[in-house]
């Protein structure tokens, strides 16, 4: 193979990167002694619990979400009073052999202005006191932590992707790797290379002749689909998590829903439940000692817009699965969304700090002290009382 092509080809994936595979997104593994494992997934653009998780008991919901609400005759149902978006029902076994959760009305401190980007930051930086300011830190919450569990070595964390993520960030010792050569580029990346490249005769010859090595590698046809990606993520993170490492994060970008919401979340959630299925069955016997946590930056408005969507909001919403955890149940204290029951009248109003959930993970599952955990991994937390997520 000429060298000018391998270059080329290296070059075209990594300067798709964003519009590629999820492979291609920031993974972050830590490595520590046990057989308890932790994965912490960051759902960037502030998914809307009250859409993946519908509250159709409270008699307020339907009339704040006339069009998302339309079809909560076939939700699948949780109980008498939550329901499923339907685009999660692959889900449905896991919530029955009580290997899934959720933990609504949650939020980080975080209420200045419902920016992505800050809230994000608060996030991944687990910092925050209870009037909502952030403590100036350019860390993680995930990397302090690393260094308050008993027994983890300092150069056994590696992240994997275009960039670490914040959450794994700051001293403690880690590795970076960026599977360049094994990630597949999507429709929608091959597309804006191609529209990129057409015009310049130096680079549409060898994107062409990327495309076509990369389509027919070794003779033989790469399998395609939309859900290939997030199979072979979820299946890489289980296979990670079967060697050395311990604890795993990455990120999961496209939540943001200010129009046509039904259209994304259908996608997105289509392709969460597939991540968490390949774990769930890469890891086999240890997904009985496995917990991930899904969480993102904060929710969406309780009532539609005019485009069919949400705007940025305050309460949310952590997915919670694996089976070590105590599962088939949605935890925390629901606020309601009835006349005074709503944040500024528009969002749903927090009950809990979604930082305690991570926090009692760590506590239960790698032996954290807890002071440590209130002063040092997630300053300004007041961890409460177990939430009892954990068997």
């Amino acid at each position: 193979m000429p060298n000018d092509l391998i270059l080329s080809r290296r070059a075209f994936l990594i300067g798709c990167s964003i519009a590629a595979s999820p492979l291609l997104t920031p993974v972050t593994f830590a490595a520590a002694p046990g057989e308890n494992r932790l994965v912490v997934i960051i759902l960037r653009g502030a998914m809307d619990g009250l859409d993946v998780v519908r509250p159709l008991g409270d008699p307020a919901y339907a009339a704040l979400r006339p069009t998302l609400a339309a079809d909560a005759a076939t939700n699948p149902r949780l109980n008498d009073f939550w329901a499923l978006h339907p685009a999660a029902a692959g889900l449905m076994p896991m919530w029955q052999a009580g290997h899934l959760g959720f933990a609504h009305a949650v939020a980080t401190p975080y209420r200045q202005g419902r920016s992505h980007f800050v809230g994000q930051d608060a996030l991944e930086n687990g910092t925050g006191g209870a009037d909502g300011t952030q403590t100036p830190s350019h860390d993680g919450w995930l990397n302090r932590a690393l260094f308050l569990m008993p027994g983890a070595r300092a150069d056994t964390a590696v992240s994997v992707g275009q960039q670490r993520l914040l959450v794994l960030d700051g001293a403690h010792e880690t590795d970076h790797w960026f599977p360049v050569s094994e990630s597949p580029l999507s429709d929608q990346g091959q597309n804006l290379l191609a529209a990129v490249n057409a015009a310049d005769p130096l680079f549409a010859q060898p994107f062409a002749e990327a495309q076509h090595l990369v389509r027919n590698l070794k003779g033989t046809q790469i399998p395609n689909g939309p859900n290939l990606p997030y199979r072979q993520l979820g299946s890489y993170v289980a296979e990670r998590l079967m060697g050395p490492s311990r604890i795993a994060s990455f990120s999961f970008g496209g939540w943001d829903t200010h129009r046509q919401q039904d259209r994304t979340m259908t996608e997105q959630l289509t392709n969460l439940t597939d991540v968490l299925l390949a774990m769930q069955e890469g890891l086999g016997r240890a997904w009985n000692s496995t917990l991930v946590l899904a969480m993102t930056e904060f929710g969406r408005t309780a009532r539609e817009n005019g485009t069919v969507g949400t705007d940025h909001g305050t309460g949310g919403m952590a997915v919670l699965a694996g089976g070590a955890l105590k599962g088939g149940q949605v935890f925390g204290k629901w606020p309601g969304l009835g006349d005074g029951n709503l944040l500024q009248d528009r969002d749903l109003m927090p009950t809990a700090d979604v930082r305690s959930y991570p926090a009692w993970a760590l506590r239960a599952m790698f032996g954290v002290d807890a002071g440590g955990l209130q002063s040092t991994v997630f300053p300004g937390l007041d961890m409460g009382s177990d939430p009892g997520i954990l068997l």
